[in-house]
This record gives C-alpha cells, sequence and structure tokens, in this order.
C-alpha cells in the first residue's frame, strides 16, 4: 500500500484508490477535497467546487418537499434511552498524538492552485526538495513548514507542544493554555497565507464558528494572531475519527446508524442557524467517549451562498453542487454517503475519479431505503430536514436492534396513529382451517391512520369527529373549512370504502398537495379495499421508501402482497420483531404457519384471546392427527382454560374440537372404537377427560348435548344432537 498523492490527504492508497478522499493513484479533479489527517481537532478540507451558475443564483424554496412527509418534523429519538449510547471509545493522550517529525512526505506535496495541482517540493538530481518555495509551473507561492514551533506562545497564553496533522487548511498544533492550568487546546493555521481560496475559507470559519454551540460540534475557544497568520483555538477531543475506525473494517450497522444520529442532531443545529455543514466524510467526524464530534467546520456556509463556493468531497458531496448553492438537502446526501462507507464492506465511496453508486444489496431493506432517499439525485426527494432524516433513522435502528437483541423496540410513530384492529384475526367458520383468507377491506380498515398536521387550522375539529357511519362522518367532515387536513380526511374516509368518489377527492387533494406521501397512502387503501391488492403494491411500496423507519407502510405492504397471493412473511416478520403492537403481523405470521408468534401477544393486548384461541385452533385443526402428539392436545386444553374471560359456549365449542382432534389421533395410532379404558397415551388428560378412546367420547358427548340445549336455531341443535348420539360410546343398555 502507498500513500495517497492528493494535495494534504493523508489516506492510503487500497486497490487503487484513496480510502479517505476516494482518488485514484492519479492527481484528481478539481471537486475532490484535499483532506488533513485525523489529528484531535483538525478535521479536513475539501475544494471548492468549480462554479457552473450565476454567483446571484437564488435556492427554490419549496413550500413542501415533493416526496417527504408532512409532520412537525419532531425527532422521536428521546422516546428511545435503550438505545441512546455509543460504545465508550478511549480517550487518546494528547502527548502521545504529537508528530516527532513535522513534515509533509514528498509525495503528498502538490500546488493549491485548482488550476494547476502539479506535483512540486520534489528531490531532484540527489537533492532534497524544498518544503517552501515557488511552483515552477503556476508561480504560486508554496510552504509546508509547520510556523510554529515546540515551546512558542501565541497570544501571550497558548504554549505550543508540536504538531498534530497537516490538513486541507493548514497544520495543526496542540497547545497548553497557561492561563487555564495548561488545558489542552488546537491550534489551527492556514496552508499557505497566498492562497486566496484558503484564506476565504479560513475566514468563513472565523466568522461563523463563533456562535456555534452544539454537543456533537467541537468548540471553538478563540481566535489569535501571530507572525502574521491566523490560528483558530479550539478544544482537544482526543478521540478516533470514524475514518480510522473504518480502516480497521466495516462498522456494525447498529453503531453506524447511532453515528447518522449524532451526525444529524448536529446537522439540525446548523441547519436551525441557516448553516450547512457541506462536507461531511469520516475524516471528519471524531468518537470520543460515548459522543462523536464534527471537527471541522472550515466549509460551513450560509444556507443559499452562491453555487460553486461550497467545498466538497468526491464521493461524499450532491451531484448538483455544480449548479445550485449547498443546502440541507445536499448536507443530507453527505450523511447518506458517510453511512455507507462506514457499513458497506468493500465500498468506496469513488472510482477513477467518479463517485461510486450504491450497491443493489447492502443489508436490511429499511437501511437501503434510508440511504436510496438520503442520496437521491433529485434534492426534492430527499429527506426535508435533518430532524426527519433522523426519526426515520431511529425507526431503523429500532429494527436492527430488535434483530440483535431478539427483543422488541417499540416506540409510539410520529407520523401514523395506533393499529386500529388485527386484520385476518378471527377463526374460520370451516373447522378445517385456523384462519380464513385475509379479507383485502378488512386489511384496509385495520391500517393505522396517518395523523393530521396539528398546525391545520381544522385539525382540533377534525379530532372531535364522532360517529362510526363512513357517510356520516363524510358529511361532518364536509361541513367544516376546507383546509388541506379536510380534503385528505374525506379523501381517506372515501378511499377505506371504496366509495365512488374517491378517486376523485384523491385526485383534488394531491393538485392542493403536490407531494404530499399521504395521497399515495390513501391511494393504495382505495386499491386495497377495492379488492385490487396487486395494484396497491407500488404505491405502498412507494411509501415504505419515502418512510423506511415507520412500521405501518411496511404493514400496509405485506397486506397488499398477501391479499395478492405473494409471500409477505418478510414485512410481517419485520413489523412484529420491531413493535408487538402491531398484532396484526403476528397473525399475518401466523396464517403463514408460523402460528407460535402467537405466544409472543402481550397479555395486556385486547387481541391476547384470539391468539391464544388461534394457537388452540392450531392444535384441533392440524389436518394430520398422526402429526400431533398427545401432550399437544393436552397443552391446548390447558391453555383454553387459562382464558377466563373467555365466553362459555365458545370455550365449550373448542374444547369439543380439541376432544375430536384427540379421537382422532388415537385411530391413527391404532386404538380401536370403543377400546377400554387404560387405551392410549396411559395417564394423560384432555380437558379433564381421560385420554382413551372411551373418556374422550364420555367428554365430548356431554359437551355436544350441552351445546345442543343453547343451540340458536332447531336446525343447529338437530346437528349436534346427531352428532352427540354418533360419538356416544357404545354400551350394552
Amino acid at each position: 500500500m502507498s500513500g495517497c498523492r492528493q494535495p494534504g490527504c493523508t489516506g492510503t492508497i487500497e486497490d487503487g484508490y484513496c480510502d479517505l478522499c476516494g482518488h485514484p493513484e492519479t492527481p484528481a479533479s478539481p471537486l475532490s477535497g484535499p483532506s488533513a489527517g485525523t489529528g484531535a481537532g483538525a478535521g479536513t478540507g475539501g475544494t471548492p467546487s468549480p462554479s457552473g451558475g450565476s454567483p446571484g443564483y437564488d435556492a427554490p424554496t419549496p413550500s413542501r418537499p415533493l416526496t417527504g412527509p408532512v409532520s412537525t418534523g419532531r425527532s422521536r429519538a428521546g422516546a428511545l434511552p435503550e438505545l441512546a449510547d455509543l460504545p465508550s471509545v478511549p480517550y487518546r493522550d494528547p502527548a502521545a498524538a504529537v508528530m516527532a517529525n513535522p513534515e509533509v512526505p514528498e509525495d503528498k506535496r502538490f500546488c493549491s492552485n485548482p488550476d494547476c495541482g502539479k506535483p512540486i517540493g520534489r528531490s531532484r538530481d540527489g537533492r532534497p526538495g524544498l518544503s517552501a518555495g515557488f511552483c515552477p509551473h503556476c508561480r504560486r507561492e508554496f510552504s509546508f513548514t509547520p510556523k510554529l514551533g515546540k515551546g512558542d506562545l501565541v497570544g501571550g497564553q497558548y504554549r505550543v507542544l508540536g504538531c498534530l496533522a497537516h490538513g486541507g487548511l493548514g497544520w495543526v498544533y496542540l497547545a497548553a493554555d497557561e492561563n487555564l492550568d495548561g488545558r489542552w487546546v488546537v491550534l489551527k493555521g492556514l496552508l499557505n497565507t497566498a492562497d486566496a481560496e484558503a484564506l476565504a475559507a479560513a475566514e468563513a470559519e472565523r466568522r461563523f464558528l463563533t456562535t456555534v454551540d452544539h454537543p456533537n460540534i467541537v468548540k471553538i475557544f478563540n481566535f489569535q494572531r501571530q507572525a502574521g497568520l491566523d490560528y483558530i483555538v479550539m478544544e482537544y477531543v482526543g478521540g478516533q475519527s470514524l475514518h480510522e475506525l473504518r480502516r480497521q473494517g466495516p462498522q456494525p450497522l447498529r453503531e453506524t446508524l447511532m453515528y447518522g444520529r449524532e451526525i444529524l442532531r448536529a446537522f439540525a443545529y446548523l441547519h436551525e442557524q441557516g448553516l450547512v455543514y457541506c462536507d461531511l466524510k469520516p475524516a471528519n467526524v471524531i468518537r470520543v467517549g460515548k459522543q462523536l464530534r464534527l471537527i471541522d467546520l472550515g466549509a460551513v456556509q450560509k444556507v443559499g451562498s452562491p453555487p460553486g463556493s461550497s467545498w466538497a468531497t468526491l464521493g461524499y458531496h450532491a451531484p448538483e453542487l455544480d449548479t445550485r448553492p449547498a443546502s440541507v438537502a445536499s448536507d443530507l446526501y453527505t450523511v447518506g454517503r458517510t453511512l455507507a462507507v462506514m457499513a458497506i464492506p468493500s465500498f468506496s465511496p469513488a472510482r477513477n475519479g467518479v463517485e461510486t453508486p450504491l450497491p443493489d444489496s447492502f443489508g436490511t431493506e429499511s437501511f437501503i431505503r434510508l440511504l436510496r432517499r438520503a442520496t437521491a439525485p433529485d434534492p426534492a426527494a430527499r429527506f426535508p430536514s435533518a430532524e426527519e432524516m433522523e426519526a426515520q433513522l431511529v425507526g431503523v435502528l429500532r429494527e436492527v436492534s430488535a434483530i440483535a437483541d431478539g427483543r422488541p423496540y417499540p416506540a409510539p410513530s410520529a407520523l401514523f396513529g395506533p393499529e386500529r384492529l388485527a386484520a385476518g384475526a378471527a377463526l374460520s367458520a370451516d373447522t378445517g382451517l385456523v384462519f380464513d383468507p385475509l379479507d383485502p377491506r378488512a386489511a384496509a380498515a385495520a391500517l393505522p391512520v396517518p395523523l393530521a398536521d396539528p398546525e391545520d387550522p381544522a385539525a382540533g375539529a377534525l379530532a372531535g369527529l364522532v360517529g362510526r357511519d363512513p357517510a356520516q362522518l363524510v358529511t361532518q367532515v364536509a361541513a367544516m373549512p376546507q383546509t388541506p387536513e379536510t380534503w385528505l380526511t374525506r379523501a381517506r374516509l372515501l378511499a377505506e370504502q371504496g366509495a365512488e368518489g374517491a378517486a376523485q377527492a384523491l385526485d383534488d387533494a394531491e393538485r392542493a398537495l403536490p407531494g404530499d406521501w399521504r395521497i399515495t397512502w390513501y391511494r393504495g387503501v382505495r386499491e386495497l379495499a377495492l379488492g385490487q391488492a396487486a395494484r396497491a403494491v407500488p404505491l405502498f411500496d412507494a411509501c415504505f421508501s419515502t418512510l423506511p423507519g415507520e412500521c405501518a407502510p411496511k404493514l400496509a405492504l405485506a397486506f397488499a402482497l398477501e391479499c395478492s397471493g405473494k409471500d409477505a412473511s418478510l414485512w410481517y416478520d419485520s413489523v412484529w420483531r420491531t413493535d408487538h403492537g402491531y398484532v396484526s403481523a403476528a397473525f399475518g405470521l401466523a396464517r403463514s404457519g408460523r402460528t407460535g408468534v402467537l405466544d409472543q401477544v402481550p397479555p395486556t393486548s385486547s387481541h391476547r384471546v384470539a391468539a391464544q384461541l388461534a394457537l388452540v385452533a392450531s392444535v384441533a385443526r392440524a389436518g394430520r392427527p398422526e402429526a400431533l402428539r398427545p401432550e399437544e392436545l393436552a397443552t391446548a386444553a390447558d391453555r383454553l382454560d387459562d382464558l377466563t374471560d373467555l365466553d362459555p359456549r365458545r370455550r365449550e365449542a373448542m374444547t369439543a374440537e380439541l376432544l375430536q382432534a384427540a379421537l382422532a389421533w388415537l385411530r391413527s395410532a391404532g386404538a380401536p372404537p370403543g377400546a377400554p379404558s387404560g387405551a392410549g397415551a396411559g395417564g394423560l388428560t384432555v380437558a379433564g377427560a381421560p385420554f382413551t378412546d372411551r373418556g374422550l367420547r364420555e367428554r365430548l358427548e356431554g359437551i355436544l348435548r350441552r351445546l345442543a340445549v343453547a343451540a340458536d336455531t332447531r336446525q343447529e341443535r338437530h346437528d349436534l344432537i346427531d352428532r352427540a348420539n354418533a360419538v356416544r360410546p357404545r354400551t350394552w343398555l
């Protein structure tokens, strides 16, 4: 392996490409950013992207994201303390981080002029290369020598201890603050005082960073001038950069998502201040203790700065930066690319001077879709804010954590209400089946309802809607003032019923609210309610791509797939693993043959009885008696006895089914009808009856006769009496 030859980059060439900046071994295009080492508080700098538009260009600010969710944008991360902490990393002793020989290797010396970029300061004819001088190609002055030496006192306060790193914006020094008992600080200077772009970047850093105060962003203490040079004084962050961690191998997905959450919190703060970070990459993030810190804000800009003026690194920067200003959307693009680099094995951000596309598959589907939305080519298709991306990332983190820990991580959704009922939970009237096929209309009625925007003028009135009749509710909504939420509510009510006016109502809502994901959701609900499940699949799939951290879209997709005759167990399993509040997912798995998950329905759930009954029915209606064991029948009967709130008639009917199944098992085992007491599984009882032909028949006959007495119709009573007579043990009387 060899070192990267890009100006200021300390990465290593692996497989022909730099593992830090992504460039090939040859000098790269102007968009590639010269990157610094990962010294504490140093960070890395990119290069300005070439301007491709008018400096006076104003970025459009759409009132609504084209594909984004409509919500308050409040993060749910605070509701998940069990997911809050990263594993701690050891503190790095600053004295051990000081460079013994602070010089830039000759093979890393390149002209900083973006129009030149040629090698400089190289050995020739046995003479060592100059560390300072003028580029022989363009005559730009260069200097790779530290301007401060050990023992220098800057500003009468900061005693220099040595160099930590050399980055795109110059040398980074470790110093002790003699006014504060020798507190460690970092001094960051300029690479070249004649470099106008570097000077501009430093001035930008000074201007913005004095107001920045966030736990995930390096603290700026002071600005000082020494021998005509400016230095930023910042805290020493003694940890490992994400770049260093990535060089040890791909990071666990769970930890990668935790990194993303910390980064997004910092970005949300910057965006609130009207600033964009611009140049996120693993080398610019330090992991210290249980936190992350952004350590280089040299590329920070105000939102709407002229196009082409933002600093960027090839493989991480958004594609529109050539012609548009840096924006919230372009910042979130860098988050997606950084997470991809951290988590995906063998993924290099760029090859041959071109950004590497994300692979087709690289982890859980929810994570794939999170990154694909964050890095969508169209900025309007990305997440509209750092808060909303964090909310979806936390949802994916809950799913990943549930898989890793084998327990659910439930949390209330900021976008959906709870599941309204458990679809497909009722037992089939056909005793040869446990469940009937899922009814699409019932599935549509069970889906959670997207929450209304609380800032809508009609939100309060909509929350007070009363009545169960859909037509009555539609009438109530029609009488309200026309607002986005009343349009959507009317469309929802009609869609859930598959009513004639639903399509027109949805078209009207879409004209008023272009790009609102809830319209796509309600179109899927309408297709499902109409029995057109195959047409609902792509609509719910699109909602899942928009909201990859939400359980509701995956549940809806599972419903649509099952109703269209396709395997939906993957999505049911994902939802159920993450949140046991979606009981429909457990019943979906049970319909696919995994009835055992129904035992996981919480005792506090209103669907617990239905789940336990289904478990009993799965034994009673097994279909192949020889596949059962007598103990399973006894356990099912005990399970039935434990349902103290079950209607007595329902209990007796299910007990009768179990006894009938027990008799079928005896016949399959070769026990003849009327066999004497004691034949069968010795000592075992089922529903209080000895597990013998005679014992089971006597118990079953008594239950059938009691059911006949309480029958609702004459025909039902006659049928039950006939069954009782047929099962009655043979006697001489």
